[in-house]
C-alpha cells in the first residue's frame, strides 16, 4: 500500500511528507486506513531522541477503519472504526489484574521494532523505516497494529476527536476518574494545561467536583480553563505558586494533577496540598523533586504516579466517547485539526497557545 507519511529524518530539523509503502498485515496484524492522529509531547520527545537510525516514523494516537485483517485476528474485521492505542500483552500479571498500563512487555511493546523475521512493515524508496511506534506509528495514511492495542468504537465519532483518546486525552482522564477519584466536595488542581491536564479539568467535572483551579502560563490556555468550569486559572510567573493555590483552595488542594515532568513543580503541588492530599504525576520527566519530608509525613499526604491513566483502552476509551456523546466532557473544545502536509504549522501554533491539541488528517 503507498500512501503519505510524516517522517523525521533528523531531529533538529522539521518533519518531512514523504510517500512510504506499508506492507499488508500478517497473520496477527491489521491494518488500519488513518484518518486522524494527535500530535503528543512522546512524539516529540522521542523524535529529539531516537538516535541516529532513521528516518523515523511516529504517532501514537490514531483513529481510522479497518482496511484489513491477518487470518489470526478475531477482534476485530474490515469496516470497523478504531481507536489506536498503547500495546500491552495480555497475560502477564499486570494485564491480568486490569492494569494493561504497567505491563511487563510494556517497554518493548511500545518501542521501535521490526518483525520477528526482520521484514519491513514501512519503507520508503526500498529502504526500511524505524516504526512500530507503540504498536501503530500512525503518522501515515495507513498502520499496521495488533488487537491489543486496536479499540473499536462507533463509526458515528469524529475521528478528529476521538485520535486523542488513544494517549493524552485518556491520560489525563484517568488520572482523575481512575486514580485521584476526587469526590465533588474536593479542591483539584490541575498543573499544565495541556492536553492532559485539560481532559483532567473535564475529567474531574464529570466527577461532579466544584472546586478546580488550573496552574498554566499561557494566558490563552488559562482562558479556555476557565470557559471550561475552572474557578481560577493562575499564573506561575505572577508570584509563588504554592501560595496562590492554598488561597484559591481554601488552604490547600485535597487532590492534585501534575501534568509538566518538572520537578520544582512537582514539589510546589506536593507543598500546596492540605493534610491528606494526593497529587499524582503523569509527565516523564526527569530529575529529583526537592520533597520536604516531613511534611510529608506530618500533612499524611500521598505522591503516586499514573501511567495512560491507569486505564483499560478497550472499556475506557468507548467509556469517555460515551461521556462526550452525552455533552459532559467536551473534548471537542480541545482539538484542531489540520491537513497532515500542514505538521510544522500545527506544531508551531500548539507552541504558542493557540492550539491545546492538534489533530492531523489524511
Amino acid at each position: 500500500m503507498t500512501t503519505s507519511a510524516v517522517l523525521s529524518r533528523d531531529p533538529s530539523a522539521p518533519f518531512s511528507v514523504e510517500e512510504v509503502q506499508v506492507d499488508a498485515p500478517r497473520a496477527g496484524e491489521i491494518l488500519v486506513r488513518v484518518r486522524a492522529v494527535g500530535i503528543c509531547h512522546t512524539d516529540l520527545a522521542t523524535r529529539a531522541a531516537g538516535g541516529p537510525d532513521r528516518p523515523l516514523l511516529l504517532g501514537h494516537e490514531g483513529a481510522g477503519v479497518v482496511e484489513a485483517v491477518g487470518a489470526e485476528v478475531r477482534t476485530v474485521r474490515p469496516g470497523d472504526h478504531v481507536v489506536l492505542t498503547f500495546r500491552h500483552c495480555g497475560s502477564c500479571a499486570n494485564c491480568q489484574g486490569g492494569r494493561p498500563a504497567y505491563c511487563h512487555r510494556s517497554i518493548a511493546l511500545n518501542q521501535f521494532g521490526s518483525r520477528r523475521d526482520r521484514t519491513p512493515r514501512v519503507s520508503v524508496a526500498g529502504v526500511p523505516v524505524r516504526d512500530g511506534f507503540f504498536g501503530q506509528s500512525s503518522f501515515a495514511g495507513y498502520a499496521i497494529t495488533t488487537p491489543d492495542n486496536t479499540v473499536v468504537i462507533d463509526s458515528a465519532v469524529d475521528p478528529v476527536v476521538a485520535a486523542p483518546l488513544g494517549c493524552g486525552f485518556q491520560t489525563g482522564a484517568g488520572a482523575v476518574l481512575n486514580a485521584l477519584r476526587p469526590a465533588p466536595d474536593a479542591r483539584f488542581v490541575v498543573y499544565g494545561a495541556g492536553a492532559v491536564g485539560m481532559a483532567g479539568l473535564l475529567a474531574a467535572r464529570v466527577a461532579g467536583v466544584r472546586q478546580i483551579v488550573v496552574v498554566e502560563p499561557n494566558a490563552a490556555r488559562r482562558a479556555l480553563a476557565l470557559e471550561l468550569g475552572a474557578v481560577a486559572a493562575l499564573d506561575p510567573a505572577a508570584g509563588d505558586t504554592r501560595a496562590a493555590v492554598r488561597e484559591s483552595t481554601d488552604g490547600g488542594a485535597t487532590h492534585a494533577l501534575d501534568t509538566t515532568g518538572h520537578p520544582s513543580v512537582l514539589a510546589a503541588a506536593t507543598a500546596a496540598l492540605t493534610t491528606g492530599g494526593t497529587v499524582v504525576a503523569v509527565g516523564l520527566g526527569a530529575g529529583v523533586p526537592d520533597i520536604d519530608v516531613r511534611d510529608i509525613v506530618l500533612g499524611g499526604k500521598t505522591i503516586r504516579g499514573c501511567l495512560e491513566g491507569d486505564a483499560d483502552p478497550h472499556t475506557f476509551i468507548p467509556h469517555l466517547l460515551e461521556l462526550h456523546a452525552a455533552g459532559r466532557f467536551p473534548i471537542d473544545r480541545l482539538v484542531a485539526d489540520y491537513p497532515h502536509t500542514e505538521i510544522n504549522a500545527a506544531l508551531e501554533q500548539q507552541r504558542d497557545g493557540r492550539v491545546v491539541k492538534p489533530v492531523l488528517t489524511w
